[in-house]
């Protein structure tokens, strides 16, 4: 028998070229102890941030192959314009489906996670080599990225079997919601929530769970599960990720009655996060989006559509010091999906969006 099994291999090898391998282990580790720590809360009123409800319907881009802007209408002035209009469709045709959240580990790669909508709690990473397609001049011509799956007569374009060499298409996993994916600046891995969901904003389970993606193959080799509990106060999990510098994890969510900021470690077998002591009054928008982390300006961004605001994180330090002054806030026009903020060293934002999924970058530090 095991000399049939060796003569299949051999054979298998010679027909495909490489030897056959089973799919990657993917392993959980459950965290007994509570993974929250709670102290004393007290109330601030950020009221330099302003309540951005969501519109009833979204601005829906006319011409996807348009370069676009999208400005500040209140508060502090940027302007966002394209760097990358996304693929659509994408490899083979494919329908990837929403852009959920965006990641980026310097220059060198940008990671997207795609939620098709018709795969409940599903989804794929897409990782993109932005230092290549740069150097193609992409920029320039955010077109050819966005049309890099589009055939002519029957055949791709020299250029376009070249941006597919920039581009890697991960697997369908469970993501959950899939707006966390975020980059260690620290231990240089990838990790996001798995926050599945019975319906929009109703998750499965009052566990927490964390997924280390493995960036060679966009899928996750191992997640930790845990309860944030604590005298009282009990979360699901959160839906938004970032990291800072020094590996120091964030997430903010809405109980009902002001922001919450949790600032924790994320281990190998275990997760830890506080819930810093200062409630917010005022949030940023109705939808809970994203939160990014300025490694410049060191301010941690919290995202809903259309609206911005951000403080220095520093201040969440002990007892936390944030005062309504720490606070910057943008509101904007027009009324897209702000799915995510990253950076790639620099202080310019990397803004994700839907409808016309594309990537625009700030036009100064932001």
């Amino acid at each position: 028998m095991r000399l049939f099994k060796a003569l299949i291999c051999a054979i298998l090898f010679l027909v495909v070229g490489a030897p056959i391998t089973a799919h990657a282990k993917y392993h959980v580790y459950h965290q007994r102890s509570s993974a929250l720590h709670k102290g004393s809360l007290r109330n601030l009123n950020n009221s330099k941030v302003h309540y951005v409800k969501v519109p009833k319907q979204y601005y829906h881009v006319s011409n996807t192959d348009d370069e676009h802007t999208i400005k500040a209408e209140r508060g502090t002035k940027v302007t966002f314009r394209t760097r990358y209009l996304l693929p659509l469709p994408g490899k083979n045709g494919q329908r990837w489906g929403n852009p959920q959240s965006i990641a980026m580990n310097g220059k060198h790669y940008m990671y997207i996670v795609y939620c098709p909508t018709n795969l409940h709690n599903k989804g794929r990473i897409v990782r993109f080599n932005i230092k290549k397609l740069d150097a193609m001049g992409i920029q320039l011509h955010p077109q050819q990225l966005k049309n890099a799956y589009h055939k002519h007569h029957g055949k791709y374009s020299k250029t376009q079997k070249q941006i597919h060499k920039y581009i890697k298409v991960g697997p369908i996993f469970t993501t959950g919601h899939g707006q966390s994916l975020a980059y260690n600046w620290k231990n240089h891995g990838l990790y996001m929530w798995r926050d599945k969901e019975k319906a929009p904003r109703i998750p499965v389970s009052n566990w927490g769970y964390i997924q280390h993606i493995k960036a060679s193959t966009l899928r996750p080799d191992y997640a930790i599960r845990f309860r944030l509990h604590s005298h009282g106060v009990s979360v699901p999990g959160g839906h938004d990720l970032t990291f800072d510098h020094s590996g120091n994890a964030y997430f903010w969510s809405f109980p009902g009655w002001g922001a919450y900021i949790f600032k924790g470690k994320i281990h190998h077998k275990s997760v830890h996060f506080r819930l810093t002591h200062q409630v917010l009054k005022h949030l940023p928008g109705t939808r809970i989006q994203s939160m990014g982390y300025n490694p410049v300006r060191k301010r941690l961004l919290m995202l809903s559509d259309a609206s911005i605001a951000s403080f220095p994180a520093k201040k969440l330090n002990g007892h936390g010091h944030l005062t309504n002054n720490s606070f910057e806030w943008t509101q904007f026009g027009p009324k897209r999906e702000f799915e995510g903020i990253a950076y790639d060293g620099s202080s310019r934002g990397n803004l994700l969006v839907n409808h016309c999924p594309e990537v625009l970058q700030a036009n100064h530090s932001y």
